[in-house]
C-alpha cells in the first residue's frame, strides 16, 4: 500500500472510522435538545423564532389539520377533534421547517410563499385574523 501522508502514522481502520463517526456525532448533534435556545427547558434563552414571519396558525384547506408555529420555536399540532395530537419544536432555515417531535417523529416542510407551506404531502395556507 502506498504512504499517501509520509511520516504519519497509520490509524487502524476501526479507531479511523470511531474518531470520524464521534466527530461527526458531534458536530452534529452539539445541541441537545434540552440545551437547544428554543427549547421549552430554556425559554428564556435567545429565541430565533420570536420574530420569524412564519409565526402563526397554518390550516389546510379542509381545516381537519391544524399548525401552530409558536414564537418559543415550538408547534403545536391539532388534527380533527384531537387538540394537540402533536407537540414538538421546530427550527426554520431560510424557507425549509424542520420538526422534532416530542415522541422523536421528525419532518420537515417548505414555505412556498409567506402564506403557504407544504409539509408531509399537505398543503397548509396562513390562518387570517
Amino acid at each position: 500500500m502506498k504512504d499517501f501522508l509520509p511520516g504519519v502514522q497509520r490509524m487502524p481502520m476501526v479507531a479511523l472510522a470511531l474518531a470520524i463517526t464521534a466527530a461527526l456525532h458531534q458536530g452534529a448533534h452539539a445541541m441537545t435538545p434540552a440545551s437547544h435556545p428554543t427549547s421549552p427547558d430554556n425559554p428564556t434563552q435567545g429565541n430565533p423564532m420570536s420574530t420569524h414571519p412564519y409565526i402563526g396558525m397554518w390550516v389546510t384547506a379542509d381545516g381537519r389539520i391544524r399548525q401552530e408555529l409558536l414564537p418559543n420555536g415550538r408547534y403545536d399540532e391539532a388534527r380533527g377533534t384531537r387538540k394537540s395530537a402533536y407537540q414538538g419544536r421546530y427550527e426554520v432555515r431560510g424557507t425549509h421547517i424542520d420538526y422534532w417531535d416530542d415522541t422523536g417523529f421528525t419532518a420537515d416542510g417548505t414555505f412556498v410563499s409567506l402564506d403557504e407551506l407544504h409539509h408531509g404531502g399537505m398543503i397548509f395556507h396562513r390562518e387570517k385574523p
